[in-house]
């Protein structure tokens, strides 16, 4: 029986392509005309997350516990939600994480995983997957720290994939097929690595 491998995973995001589980936990394969992306440039936090940031109410880590990231973004939103992050999906970015090439960041209070999000680096491109909170705010000052590592460590796309309330907050816009998948094959030639000692310093220096 065919499962989902993490050199699916890597071709596909070469190609533009990426997948979700159905409801059945059939796999589909998407690639979205618009397509959504952040731009790393324009990115400014919220003023409201500006004292959240300066009183360092959340300890921040990468790639601590990737897989309770993944399971906590599949939860279901609500009651009448489905997931379309399957056990085979989790299973393959697993292994992608395993290799170096799927990343979390974290947020904790007194030591419990509260907030983060997960996603996929390639070249000097990131491809955001899906993020989760159980407070407020954790998931926004995880993908705070995102921008910061992405732009620190020169990083020149941040996928979004579809756009929505979600991520429009974060400044996400939305491009043709046909220019992201230009951008997506010039960001592939590049090289960027996500996780350095010297991120380490991100987390010390929060803006005022």
């Amino acid at each position: 029986m065919y499962r989902l491998s993490s050199d699916d995973l890597i071709y596909g995001y070469i190609n533009g392509i990426f997948p979700m589980a159905d409801t059945d936990n059939t796999l589909y394969w998407y690639s979205p005309d618009p397509r959504a992306i952040i731009p790393l440039d324009t990115y400014q936090p919220a003023k409201s997350l500006r004292p959240v940031l300066n009183k360092k109410v959340f300890e921040v880590r990468i790639n601590a516990d990737f897989e309770q990231v993944m399971r906590k973004c599949a939860l279901p939103r609500s009651e009448n939600d489905g997931t379309w992050i399957s056990e085979e999906i989790i299973e393959a970015y697993m292994d992608l994480h395993q290799m170096g090439m799927a990343h979390s960041v974290e947020t904790y209070i007194d030591n419990c995983l509260v907030g983060g999000l997960y996603g996929v680096a390639l070249g000097a491109a990131f491809f955001g997957e899906s993020m989760f909170y159980q407070v407020p705010n954790a998931s926004k000052v995880a993908f705070h720290y995102l921008i910061e590592i992405l732009r620190k460590q020169q990083f020149e796309l941040l996928d979004t994939q579809f756009i929505n309330d979600n991520v429009r907050r974060f400044g996400a816009i939305e491009i043709p097929r046909p220019e992201y998948m230009k951008r997506l094959k010039q960001t592939l030639q590049k090289k960027a690595t996500f996780t350095e000692p010297v991120l380490a310093h991100l987390f010390k220096n929060q803006p005022d």
